[in-house]
Formats: structure tokens, sequence, C-alpha cells
């Protein structure tokens, strides 16, 4: 089963408001660059990546959590984050039941973390290159 197949299972399987949650999350995170890709770790967690990893997300009893791998290192100007605020790492957003998604703004912290990805790759190509030449 391809990672994708195994994410249309979890949110089929998830009967209650997690599972369109879920799917809207989803839906979002695919528009936002055509370039992401969808892979499954972690003994069962959906992850997006695009040079590098850009969120994972679960579904937990009451809430879904949408983690960004370097959250601490995005700008939040809309406080999307409400979880994980302590670490210097990683940031999440904790989807309640009846929580709206602001669709725009959720795009807009999606390609911060593409644009980060983007720049620690450019950071790493010129120490490669250093190193070919020694």
């Amino acid at each position: 089963m391809t990672p994708s197949e195994r994410i249309d299972r979890l949110i089929a399987d998830l009967t209650d408001w997690r599972g369109k949650t879920f799917a809207a999350v989803r839906k979002a995170i695919l528009e936002t660059d055509r370039e992401i890709v969808e892979e499954w770790k972690w003994m069962g967690s959906p992850v997006w990546s695009r040079d590098g990893m850009i969120a994972v997300a679960n579904a937990h009893k009451g809430k879904v959590k949408l983690t960004f791998a370097y959250g601490a290192k995005l700008p939040d100007p809309d406080k999307l984050f409400n979880a994980g605020l302590e670490g210097n790492m990683r940031r999440a957003i904790d989807f309640l039941e009846g929580d709206k998604i602001n669709v725009r703004v959720l795009k807009n912290l999606i390609r911060a973390a593409i644009e980060y990805n983007q720049s620690k790759v450019k950071m790493k190509a010129p120490a490669r290159a250093r190193a070919r030449k020694k």
C-alpha cells in the first residue's frame, strides 16, 4: 500500500469529526505545493515533505494534531501554533471539534516551512562543494 493509500484508509477509519478535519488539513497541505510528497513514518504517522519534512499529523482522542518539524523557526503572525510552544524546534496546531480551519493562513505557514527547508538545502550545498575540492 502506498503512503497516500494508507492516509486514505486512516481518514476513512476516522468516522467522527476527526476524519473530516484530517481530510481538510491534508487537502490544504497538498494544494499548497504540487511537489509536496506524502509519506508514512513512525509506525503509522502521515508525513508531508518537500526538501525536508514539513509536518506530521496524528488523530488523537479529542484532537487532530499537525506538528511542524521546524515550527519554532517559522513566522506565525496569525498565531496558528497553539501547542508545543515551549520547544525550540517543533510547534503544533491542535484542531479541536468545531474548529474552523483557516486554509489561507495554514497554506501560508506551509509555504514558510517549504522556504525554510529550501534555505537549509542551499546552506548545505556550498559546504558539499568545498568538501569535494579538498
